[in-house]
């Protein structure tokens, strides 16, 4: 992930003192910062900035900031906003996130607040966007890959042939950055299904009185921002995979109505009245132990038998080390092709180092190293270069 200090952000606000002292704050963390002091002026320096970030006021004359939050949210990659207002309510904070804002800010704004949401929000946006570029990479070829030939992941690929074809629902269970999402991809693309009808949703980032609308979507007018119709995922996903990543994270109030949707198969948009039949197949996954947390009273025991028809669990990267040489190949030619950079070598000594390390962020974090080795390191990679760059100061 890039470093946050080297972000650009836009601030849209028609008040100039605002504009100054906040960029005054934003600068001392070494931000590139831009100012528009309207709508339309933000809208055209955000097409030609580029921001990694927008903060943005409500209340402006000609467009208010929903206006422009409503246009920012259309363009492709959008970045993160941030709302601002001096006259806010309950009722203004929860229609700019259902219209797609990452967080609302009341004046006047508290100098820690802004720091810690700019981190946040610019730690999102990134992720976001290395999630575009991988799965951008990935479409190229028209699958996802499985990369490994350990016996734990030979056993999860031959589950996966089996269960694919069936479209039972499924559980896949393991840590964080072990390929929870690829082997629900994987899942998906031998099922049948069109291979454009796969419809994530990350459970743990929508706010519980948002996932009404995520899921089962919300007709005009339904609430404050609600400008036109908009259908939810489990419709979206109808005729293909509905994948529910991090259910573990769910609320209670959203299971519920999980719970019924998956009972029924039928749901109702906010503010609707017609009755919409949805049969996607459903996937769902976890980082938590459900059993745990049924017994503690966060996650509901009829939902997790809902889900829970076939369950996958997928070995950490310390579990299957013989396949970290085949992954290290792997990273090795897909990132230098990202990157623009020429493939390297690694020594034995480099992948002896890299295979016998304890990789508790598992995959992810191996990509993240192999990436961090190519850009820093010369020509051939070296076990000198891997236990220097493990752990960087």
């Amino acid at each position: 992930m890039q470093n946050t200090t080297m972000a650009s952000i836009l601030i849209i606000d028609d008040q100039k003192p605002i504009r100054t002292s906040l960029s005054e704050v934003l600068a001392m963390e070494e931000h590139e910062l831009f100012e528009a002091e309207n709508g339309k002026k933000g809208l055209t320096a955000l097409d030609q900035k580029k921001p990694d970030l927008v903060f943005l006021d409500i209340k402006m004359d000609g467009m208010d900031g929903i206006e422009v939050l409503n246009e920012i949210v259309q363009r492709e990659n959008p970045p993160p906003v941030i709302m601002m207002s001096g006259h806010g309510d309950i009722e203004t904070a929860v229609s700019c996130l259902k219209s797609g804002a990452f967080d609302y800010l009341e004046k006047p704004l508290d100098l820690n607040r802004v720091l810690v949401t700019t981190r946040n929000a610019l730690n999102t946006g990134e992720l976001k966007k290395e999630n575009t570029v991988l799965k951008r990479t990935l479409s190229k070829t028209g699958r996802y890959n499985m990369i490994g030939e350990s016996d734990a992941m030979m056993t999860v690929q031959e589950m996966i042939g089996k269960i694919a074809p069936t479209l039972s629902r499924v559980l896949i269970l393991g840590q964080n950055g072990t390929g929870k999402e690829l082997v629900a991809r994987t899942i998906h693309n031998q099922s049948g299904l069109p291979e454009d009808q796969f419809v994530e949703v990350n459970c743990a980032a929508i706010p519980g009185e948002l996932i009404e609308s995520e899921l089962f979507g919300h007709e005009k007018g339904a609430f404050t921002g609600a400008q036109k119709t908009k259908k939810g995922k489990f419709e979206i996903a109808t005729k293909g995979t509905l994948f529910l990543d991090e259910i573990g994270d769910m609320s209670l109030s959203a299971q519920a109505k999980v719970l019924r949707a998956l009972q029924e198969g039928e749901i109702t948009r906010v503010g609707g009245e017609k009755v919409i039949k949805v049969n996607p197949r459903v996937i769902a996954a976890t980082n938590k132990h459900l059993p745990t947390e049924i017994k503690e009273g966060n996650f509901r025991e009829d939902l997790y038998h809902r889900i829970s028809t076939i369950i996958i669990q997928v070995p950490n990267l310390n579990e299957r080390k013989q396949d970290i040489p085949i992954l290290v190949n792997h990273f090795n030619d897909q990132l230098s092709k990202e990157l623009g950079i020429k493939k390297k070598s690694f020594s034995d000594g480099a992948i002896t180092e890299l295979t016998n390390s304890q990789w508790t962020g598992n995959i992810r974090e191996l990509r993240n190293m192999v990436e961090r080795l190519l850009i820093l390191c010369g020509e051939e990679i070296t076990e000198k270069d891997v236990i220097t760059y493990k752990n960087p100061k």
